[in-house]
């Protein structure tokens, strides 16, 4: 995969260059560029200016982002503005992204964009219902959540496909050595090496978990027969 990354801020993004991002870029499965769109600035190296019309903060340009866009080598791009008023980001969308050759990921600050800007876009996406000071976080989020989807990187495909909101449920309780820590012993079904009942086990406190803490991820979730049964019997011992 080949990630182009339109920043003003280039320097923000050496955490990437280590754990499983950093690995992937070592095994060349990944190759990541960024473009500080300052250097491509023709307004004495202004990148943001007064919005027409009037009002509070000030807009990134639209032409250093455009040639800065326009020298990247591209071919059928996935191009993604980070933008709070965008799709909200999600394991389904990272699952997506990891499918795709090419992405482009276009770095704002200030109060917003020129409009004009969004013709180069195919996707406007928001981490979250909050505002950062600038899209770089939430850029090297999305980066992490989807490298590591892609084949090979990790290893075992099994590493994140039980992952939380993988299954479209939160993980199940996991456990390693010592068996007992301070009195804390692990669950005896996990040493019982009794594999149907660990899966059980496990399916079963992944929707007890889910449904105390993210109870909304239950509602477009198409449940079992046997995953229906499970939730009925947590839901009647939750209290009222």
């Amino acid at each position: 995969m080949k990630i182009d990354i339109l920043t003003l801020f280039p320097e923000m993004f050496a955490p990437l260059e280590h754990s499983i991002v950093g690995k992937a870029r070592e095994k060349g499965l990944l190759e990541i560029q960024y473009h500080n769109f300052r250097e491509h600035a023709e307004k004495s190296r202004h990148v943001d200016d007064e919005p027409y019309g009037g009002g509070q903060g000030m807009l990134l340009r639209a032409q250093p982002i455009f040639d800065a866009y326009d020298q990247i080598e591209k071919e059928a791009p996935r191009v993604i503005l980070l933008d709070p008023a965008g799709k909200r980001f999600d394991q389904a969308y990272a699952e997506e992204l990891a499918q795709e050759d090419h992405l482009i990921f276009i770095c704002g600050h200030y109060e917003g964009y020129d409009e004009r800007i969004k013709t180069l876009v195919t996707d406007e996406i928001s981490l979250g219902d909050y505002v950062l000071t600038g899209g770089e976080l939430a850029a090297m989020t999305m980066v992490d959540a989807t490298v590591r989807l892609i084949p090979e990187v990790i290893g075992k495909e099994a590493s994140h496909t039980d992952d939380s909101f993988s299954s479209g449920l939160l993980e199940y309780p996991q456990y390693t050595r010592p068996y007992d820590f301070r009195g804390m012993v692990v669950p005896d079904v996990l040493m019982s090496g009794h594999h149907e009942n660990i899966r059980k086990w496990r399916l079963y406190e992944s929707l007890k978990k889910t449904f105390e803490r993210r109870p909304d991820l239950l509602e477009h979730y198409e449940l079992s027969e046997e995953e229906a049964k499970m939730l009925e019997d947590i839901a009647g011992q939750s209290p009222l």
